[in-house]
């Protein structure tokens, strides 16, 4: 496959309000279309989806350990070049983001190593933004 597909994943979210406003403002994704339910968001590219559902019906997220930190699962997120990457971690330093994970470098010096950094959104959702030096390793074993 030589070029990317687009993808598309939808959220659930228990305050639609707060999250619109977290990924238009805080994050500064583009909203395309919308209702009383759900928001369309560009994400880098591709498509997001923050759908309404009450929170007594959204599962409880719990971690793995990888590279001696508790991982968030369920996540998603997105893989940026080194420098979008460098420059969205200080935005959201600036805007006072709590991370569950503070921006550094995994895997240093080993084969995969990146740029990492996670958070949660206002309702709950992980998210992870990541970037490799060398793109070559996003796969390598």
């Amino acid at each position: 496959m030589n070029t990317l597909s687009p993808f598309h994943l939808a959220i659930p979210v228990h305050d639609l309000a707060n999250a619109r406003n977290f990924y238009k403002n805080i994050l500064e994704l583009e909203e395309g279309r919308s209702s009383d339910h759900w928001v369309d968001f560009n994400f880098f590219g591709h498509q997001l989806v923050i759908h309404y559902k009450s929170k007594t019906n959204i599962e409880d997220n719990h971690n793995n350990l990888v590279d001696g930190k508790d991982v968030p699962v369920p996540h998603f997120g997105i893989i940026l070049e080194w420098n979008i990457w460098q420059d969205l971690a200080k935005k959201l330093s600036d805007k006072n983001i709590q991370f569950v994970i503070a921006p550094y470098i995994r895997f240093k010096g080993e084969v995969g190593e990146q740029a990492t950094m996670f958070f949660y959104d206002p309702c709950g959702n992980a998210l992870e933004f990541k970037s490799f030096k060398d793109t070559s390793q996003i796969f390598a074993k």
